[in-house]
């Protein structure tokens, strides 16, 4: 999944980053309300962490201009803990959820997983889809108990597809979102990771998973269980 994180205190920025980029998120950041505004006008995210007081740009004018232009993407503010003004005139601009500063990186972590997962329309961080399950909060997967091996971007890939389980990906929507600006889009790596999380997922052919559409990009073919 890809974030954008945009504040303006520069070691805290350097946490987040480095925070979310170890819990396998692709991670861009930027430092004031402009740039924020255009990167997401122009990227595709997940999710994006805006703080409220910014620079040029303030985060509660950045959000809402992001959603005057349909943008959809979920929000998570970051407020100052005594000013529940800004709390209330960030939802209202059309943020998702608040943390209140200082606070824990694990708290901004759970609740960014639980706004993706929510966005993709999943209640539950566990997901099953017959023999395969997948933690979205522990980020690993199991087919009949038994736990695969993946590393970061095959778990990452395996997630962005099944939440979209049904619909079409193409490869570039799925490199976009797996990886931040820098990332050589050219790269055939996304074929690789395909072909490796099929063998992973089903070494004997029989789920069938992941189909290719020729000229299209990927499908999720496992259905969600009923009753989760």
């Amino acid at each position: 999944m890809r974030v954008l994180i945009v504040e303006d205190e520069s070691l805290l920025q350097a946490q987040l980053v480095e925070q979310f980029t170890a819990a396998g998120f692709a991670c861009d950041a930027c430092s004031d309300g402009e740039e924020a505004l255009f990167l997401g006008r122009e990227h595709p995210y997940d999710l994006a962490i805006v703080d409220i007081g910014l620079p040029k740009l303030d985060g509660i004018s950045v959000v809402g201009h992001w959603r005057e232009d349909g943008r959809d993407f979920p929000v998570l503010i970051l407020t100052a803990r005594d000013s529940w003004q800004d709390k209330v005139k960030g939802l209202e601009s059309g943020a998702d959820d608040y943390v209140a500063k200082p606070f824990q990186i694990e708290e901004v972590l759970a609740r960014a997983n639980a706004l993706i997962r929510r966005s993709a329309g999943f209640a539950s961080p566990r997901i099953s889809f017959g023999a395969l399950q997948i933690d979205t909060a522990a980020k690993s997967a199991t087919v009949a108990g038994r736990k695969l091996e993946l590393t970061t971007f095959e778990y990452n890939a395996l997630e962005y597809l099944a939440m979209r389980s049904g619909q079409v990906v193409s490869k570039t929507e799925l490199t976009e979102h797996l990886y931040d600006q820098d990332f050589d889009r050219d790269s055939n790596v996304i074929e690789v990771f395909i072909a490796r999380l099929r063998k992973k997922i089903d070494p004997t052919g029989e789920l069938k998973p992941i189909s290719t559409l020729r000229g299209r990009g990927y499908r999720f073919e496992l259905g969600e269980d009923s009753q989760q």
